[in-house]
């Protein structure tokens, strides 16, 4: 399986444009630009894209756990926090938070817990990403 999606970039890295789209169209052309990227300006950005995607995979992954164990939730909702710094490498990924919420009938704090490690270590992006990864993960009544 492979997917694709593409980034057009035009003009100098301060104060060029780009945009970013996926081959399925749900994104096309979302704007992105220096100051999107590295200050608080509109549009979006690769790192929030990243986030994005790990929150997604980290979802499924653990509705995969809890429904093999028996336990598939209602809701399992993930924020992710992209840490980007400067470093003597240049501008570095330097960590990812997630902070997950799950509404999982008959699910225990324990087993719960234990769904979130599994999960977390086996979602395809978080074993992409060459980052720290932290996690906080609480069930919700």
């Amino acid at each position: 399986m492979i997917r694709k999606a593409s980034a057009v970039w035009q003009g100098s890295l301060r104060e060029g444009k780009g945009t970013m789209s996926v081959e399925s169209g749900c994104l096309r052309d979302a704007q992105y630009s220096f100051s999107s990227r590295f200050e608080e300006s509109a549009g979006t950005n690769p790192e929030e894209m990243i986030g994005a995607a790990h929150a997604g995979c980290f979802s499924m992954a653990l509705s995969g756990q809890l429904t093999t164990a028996g336990t598939p939730p209602d809701r399992v909702t993930t924020a992710a926090s992209v840490t980007i710094e400067k470093t003597d490498a240049g501008f570095t990924v330097t960590a990812i938070h997630l902070d997950v919420r799950a509404k999982v009938p008959g699910a225990d704090a324990e087993s719960f817990q234990g769904a979130a490690d599994r999960a977390l270590r086996t979602c395809p992006v978080s074993r992409l990403l060459n980052t720290s990864i932290t996690m906080k993960a609480r069930l919700e009544p």
